[in-house]
């Protein structure tokens, strides 16, 4: 890898200067949806940030399966749940429900803790299903992965081997190595080791379900690398895995598809719900 600019590769913001019209349109529209559904809203933990917005399938009453959880990008130092509600729509059409977690953020916390505190809340959603699809945007593709990869038997033994049946990651990074000389870890304070051991492409491949790596069509060499790196090593120790592009997308655009009931990104994540 020697000779990449990982600073080119990884500055998102940089590569799509039209990032602040995007994301104030998730705010918008976000906003917007939970006008027309409100969420059960749901704690995992003792902060202000530990909850769990639930928006219930259309036709369908919370507790009923099954649930896709979305996690929200932003480097693990920005943003919150509240910004992706209508993430949800698309899902919700076919019946199918979606929970959208809000955690804590890098200086105050570390990337290990955040991936600490999405176990809690994944824990917590066990409660509404023990079959649960995660999905997730950027630092949320991360953990998505790293749900699927967490032993959730020696966890908590009460949960089920397979409480995550499989991981939808969107634009995902699953070595964060390459972040250690960035900007992006300024907020991070990641040691080479500490980035290596929050990487989810080197634990023990998941031992059950499936992972899909989407990335946008126009995002960096590194996206690209990244998502078939993991699709690569994890469909080697013979977990199913599939890697997918968003045509035309960039980093903060691969998420569009899922407010659309009909896109081929919704229609997948129904299927993984088995609806």
């Amino acid at each position: 890898m020697t000779g990449i600019d990982y600073e080119v590769e990884y500055n998102n913001r940089a590569r799509v200067p039209e990032n602040p019209a995007l994301m104030a349109g998730w705010a918008r529209d976000a906003a917007a949806y939970r006008e027309k559904r409100t969420p059960r809203r749901v704690s995992y933990g003792p902060g202000s940030r530990h909850l769990i917005d639930v928006f219930a399938g259309d036709g369908q009453d919370l507790g009923q399966a099954p649930l896709v959880v979305f996690i929200h990008g932003g480097y693990w130092q920005a943003l919150d749940g509240s910004s992706f509600s209508h993430m949800a729509r698309g899902l919700n059409a076919h019946g199918v429900a979606v929970a959208v977690p809000t955690y804590d953020l890098c200086p105050q916390v570390s990337v290990a803790e955040i991936i600490e505190e999405m176990r809690q809340a994944t824990r917590e959603l066990a409660k509404l299903s023990e079959r649960l699809v995660i999905s997730g945007h950027s630092a949320g593709g991360h953990l998505a992965a790293c749900m699927l990869a967490t032993d959730w038997k020696a966890y908590a033994p009460s949960l089920p081997a397979d409480l995550v049946s499989a991981a939808y990651a969107i634009s995902g990074l699953f070595d964060l190595e390459p972040l250690v000389p960035t900007s992006v870890n300024k907020a991070l304070g990641l040691t080479p080791a500490a980035a290596r051991a929050a990487s989810p492409l080197f634990w023990s491949p998941p031992a059950h379900g499936s992972l899909d790596a989407v990335v946008g069509e126009a995002e960096s060499a590194e996206y690209h690398r990244q998502s078939r790196a993991v699709v690569e090593v994890w469909g080697k120790a013979g977990l199913a895995t599939r890697f997918g592009a968003v045509p035309a997308a960039n980093h903060f655009t691969a998420i569009a598809p899922l407010a659309d009931p009909a896109s081929p990104m919704t229609l997948r994540l129904k299927e993984l719900a088995g609806r």
